[in-house]
């Protein structure tokens, strides 16, 4: 089975990060072959450089007739059994010849506009239940829309207690205190604000126990978080280590993982979480909503309010440590069930044989 992977961004999101993984995953497929085309400076050429076979294209905008032609051109030459594309500016572009037998998946993470972009393709796949409710709601045949959800790198094995202890006092956190963790885009969806006042709003200390958050990552609105922290004085408490290319080390150290966006499609950053087995407090988005049994798996509490918020940190830190472990090891185990490596991979390959026999 061969499949190319097409992806016209520059950028190295969430849904670029998750392109790099499925590529190697499925190059590590038995009797799969994944070649991997993109733009030639972009993060994800970067990221797969010497690991896997590539291709570049200019991938202009969405009227690249160059880009068009030159992949019908391939498709045509060389018939790979699925090609697959990501977000709008590359499936738009992709263009299957008339009568090949070449498939053409679009995969989508998140409500985007589809008509002009996406429904010339053969199948579609959402990475949750919503995406695809909203692809039929979109009139693509639901005999033809697909689930499979995303899955997230391997607890990092370099992370040592040692590492973890050297990193606390790296960042001038004390023994005693408990640490909360978030990551992402420093943008208003992505709601850190909240997040601050929040905080601000947890008492300075649990338990006689000291409070620090430590909030990485980087974006427009760094220098505006910055400034909230101070008017707010919890500045002495929040720790800005920038964009992480290992967060592992940071999870190893959290008490409790924290994702407090206006909207998530999905939320990478919950799974992360799982994959150390740490609690999780998160905000009813849509993607939270799917992931997190409530009171199970993680805690939950509605977008927007920064008075529930503070009380899901104060009560999940203020719960015996038994009570939070439990939350994680739960949440690990939705992870390994439902959105391991293992099991995301092998939905892709069926899928790609399923609808090649159907071709």
């Amino acid at each position: 089975m061969r499949s190319w992977h097409v992806l016209g961004g520059r950028q190295f999101g969430g849904a670029d990060q998750f392109y790099v993984r499925l590529i190697q995953a499925l190059n590590d497929w038995p009797g799969h072959e994944a070649l991997a085309i993109n733009r030639r400076s972009s993060a994800v050429a970067a990221a797969l450089d010497g690991v896997c076979g590539q291709r570049h294209l200019p991938f202009a905008n969405k009227y690249d007739r160059y880009t068009t032609w030159r992949l019908r051109h391939w498709i045509r030459r060389e018939r790979p059994d699925v090609v697959q594309t990501y977000m709008g500016r590359a499936t738009r572009l992709t263009r299957v010849p008339r009568g090949s037998r070449t498939v053409h998946v679009a995969r989508l993470g998140g409500y985007y506009k589809i008509r002009g972009y996406y429904e010339h393709a053969d199948a579609w796949v959402g990475n949750t239940q919503g995406v695809c409710d909203y692809l039929v709601r979109q009139g693509l045949p639901a005999e033809r829309v697909f689930k499979i959800g995303n899955f997230v790198p391997e607890r990092d094995g370099a992370s040592t207690a040692r590492e973890t202890q050297h990193l606390r006092h790296r960042l001038g956190i004390p023994d005693d205190a408990l640490v909360l963790f978030t990551l992402g885009r420093f943008i208003e969806v992505k709601g850190f604000d909240d997040l601050l006042e929040a905080f601000a709003r947890v008492p300075a200390s649990l338990q006689g126990r000291p409070l620090f958050l430590v909030v990485a990552g980087h974006g427009p609105l760094g220098q505006p978080l910055h400034a909230l922290a101070t008017r707010l004085g919890v500045q002495r408490r929040v720790l800005w280590p920038g964009w992480l290319q290992r967060p592992g080390p940071y999870f190893e150290l959290a008490d409790l993982m924290v994702c407090p966006s206006r909207h998530e499609t999905l939320g990478n950053v919950i799974l992360e979480a799982w994959r150390y087995s740490k609690p999780v407090v998160a905000t009813r988005t849509p993607g939270a909503l799917e992931l997190i049994a409530a009171g199970e798996t993680g805690l939950l509490c509605d977008v927007g309010d920064v008075d529930a918020l503070a009380a899901g940190l104060q009560s999940a830190l203020a719960a015996e440590p038994q009570e939070r472990a439990r939350l994680g090891r739960n949440g690990h185990a939705e992870l390994e069930a439902h959105h391991s490596r293992q099991a995301v991979v092998k939905a892709y390959a069926e899928l790609y044989e399923a609808l090649c026999h159907g071709r």
